[in-house]
């Protein structure tokens, strides 16, 4: 039963989605603004917001950062909406899956004259960059503070009116130039997209979605303390409604099970390795992560939540490791098929980039900074912390060498101060420290 003092998180979603639809289908605004924290249904209000926009009459446009973002909301759109004629706007060498092509009402074209009978049309914000002289009444920019300014520039002008929806603690928009000589200039191209926009239309409504349907409870407050300081959520389950446990008993794994066991039972383990500086490809450290995986698997985790009342077995999709580096994501992927498990290999292994948006029952996470003897602007990035922590249903592993705290205490901020740039809440070190403190009380010493 639900306290009477504590609002239903359902309720509250549907009142800011109410909110959100009123400001859409009114005539006052010319953008409208919705932050969402990590699992609060961003991709859902896409495509509700599309239908409705096509309910009025409209013919909207819908903006993606990439490919597979692309290709997941076509598909959404197509199975929840069968009766409206949705097009995907793509490159000459893009070559659509077969899910894309299955449903009767998908169309791919690389022009939009070969979409002109769909009602919607989606592409990458590469792609409606290449599009010249048509103008459509709406566009929903999707993941927009992954937008760079310059690209919303380059099709700001195929839309008379926007509707902005992103989460602002992810990952900032990537370049791989320098960015110094646009520092604190009106027209710097890398911040991103939203960002600038505000800056130029200050009447544009913004709106927050106060949910998230993803992270449990036990990891819900501490997400929106570390990440969101300013615009809190809540979870949308309750204690109890999620639930882990093993099919099989232990056998001699006693490091590995005890961190499972923390994990399954509070939500959140840090896997505590001994201090050592080391280099970020660590054999220790990524095999750990690989094993952690691998012993879940073996002991077969069953997970309990508002989908499996009944239970699931979990599979080696539902499980990620999440590294800061490309080349240790390679070495995790080396060191699963060494665990022996023949299911490991199909364990996600990606950086915080590229796992970015996606969703698993179970996450392992290689701290950034761990057996570092610097804490670099890289590796304190809040938004690649939030993006590690913040993928799972259930669980959360994080496995780091002792000595992170100290790190954070012998080396702050050193970040230079610029006129005209804002200082950005919250910064590394201190969602760091948030993080740090909620690991301390889940630690279990290898």
């Amino acid at each position: 039963m639900t306290d009477l003092l504590t609002p239903d998180p359902a309720v509250a979603a549907d009142a800011a989605i109410a909110a959100i639809l009123a400001d859409l289908n009114g005539t006052r605004h010319r953008g409208v603004v919705v932050d969402s924290p990590p699992g609060a249904g961003k991709s859902t209000l896409v495509v509700r917001a599309a239908a409705e926009l096509t309910a009025g009459g409209e013919r909207p446009i819908i903006v993606a950062q990439t490919n597979n973002q692309v290709d997941d909301l076509v598909l959404a759109l197509a199975a929840r909406h069968p009766g409206l004629a949705i097009g995907r706007l793509s490159g000459s060498d893009y070559v659509p899956p077969a899910a894309v092509n299955a449903p009767a009402n998908t169309s791919v074209g690389t022009s939009l004259a070969d979409l002109t009978g769909c009602q919607v049309i989606v592409g990458t914000a590469a792609k409606w960059a290449s599009v010249r002289n048509d103008t459509f009444g709406w566009a929903i920019l999707d993941e927009s503070y992954q937008m760079r300014s310059d690209m919303l520039l380059q099709i700001v002008e195929r839309f008379d009116r926007g509707l902005f929806v992103g989460d602002p603690g992810q990952l900032d928009p990537f370049t791989v130039v320098g960015t110094e000589r646009w520092t604190g200039l009106p027209h710097d191209p890398t911040q991103n997209g939203v960002t600038v926009m505000l800056e130029h239309n200050p009447g544009i409504p913004v709106h927050r979605l106060p949910v998230s349907w993803r992270l449990p409870v036990s990891a819900a407050p501490t997400i929106s303390q570390a990440f969101y300081p300013f615009s809190g959520f809540a979870a949308g389950t309750r204690d109890g409604t999620r639930a882990m446990e093993f099919s099989t008993a232990g056998f001699g794994n006693t490091d590995l099970d005890e961190t499972l066991a923390m994990a399954f039972t509070t939500g959140w383990a840090l896997h505590e390795l001994p201090r050592r500086h080391v280099p970020r490809t660590d054999t220790q450290t990524i095999q750990t992560a690989a094993d952690l995986a691998a012993r879940l698997l073996a002991r077969g985790a069953v997970a309990t939540c508002e989908r499996h009342l009944g239970g699931r077995p979990l599979q080696a999709s539902d499980i990620a490791i999440g590294v800061a580096h490309r080349d240790q994501a390679d070495l995790v992927r080396a060191a699963l098929t060494r665990t022996g498990n023949p299911g490991a290999a199909r364990v996600a292994v990606d950086t915080a980039n590229r796992l970015q948006g996606r969703e698993f029952e179970v996450v392992i996470v290689v701290h950034p900074l761990s057996g570092r003897r610097d804490a670099t602007a890289f590796h304190l990035e809040a938004g690649r912390l939030c993006v590690l922590t913040s993928r799972h249903r259930q669980a959360c592993i994080v496995v780091a060498r002792e000595g992170i705290t100290d790190l954070l205490d012998s080396h702050p901020s050193t970040d230079p101060v610029h006129l005209s740039v804002p200082a950005k809440f919250p910064d590394g070190w201190e969602a760091n420290q948030v993080v740090l403190a909620k690991l301390a009380q889940h630690r279990v010493a290898a």
